[in-house]
């Protein structure tokens, strides 16, 4: 199935849940517009005959900066990559999350569907900062447990010194 059956899909049930994106690019996608719709969809994807996304490839946190220099608000993207080895097909999906209206930076786990959601949620945890609602065990992966801040975030200031020792990069 291409991509266009696929949104053709989605979009009859999830009509103003999603939109549309990249259409023009190698890699379309699905923008999920709350977050709220996150689980719903992603079950959608897994247990739909026509659909049977049995494989969660990624999940990719970006900070993509301030966005508002007034504010200081910055928005955070969550990236899913799905493909289905019976069809043989792949759809990506987004979410986008600003810290001004969603202070935690969180979404909800996908643990209960892919368990291969697990290490990929700790380290988005870890590297950014996005909290994963009903995660089993959501703790740095890559980071001591006491290190501070989230290393990629635009705004992250390398600690000058770790239990006494000079970080030097």
């Amino acid at each position: 199935m291409v991509f266009e059956e696929l949104a053709i899909i989605l979009q009859e049930k999830f009509q103003n849940s999603i939109s549309i994106q990249n259409t023009e690019t190698l890699q379309p996608r699905i923008l999920i517009e709350k977050k709220e719709f996150l689980l719903e969809i992603a079950h959608f994807l897994y247990s739909d005959k026509r659909l049977y996304f049995d494989n969660l490839v990624c999940i990719t946190a970006l900070d993509n900066g301030v966005i508002d220099e007034i504010n200081n608000e910055n928005r955070f993207e969550i990236i899913y990559q799905f493909y289905s080895y019976p069809f043989e097909h792949s759809i990506t999906l987004a979410i986008l999350l600003l810290d001004k209206e969603d202070k935690k930076l969180s979404v909800d786990s996908l643990t209960s569907l892919w368990k291969a959601a697990d290490w990929h949620e700790r380290e988005a945890f870890d590297m950014i900062g996005v909290k994963f609602e009903n995660h089993p065990d959501l703790r740095r992966i890559l980071m001591p447990a006491d290190w501070e801040g989230f290393p990629l975030r635009k705004n992250y200031k390398t600690q000058e010194e770790y239990h006494g020792i000079k970080v030097d990069y």
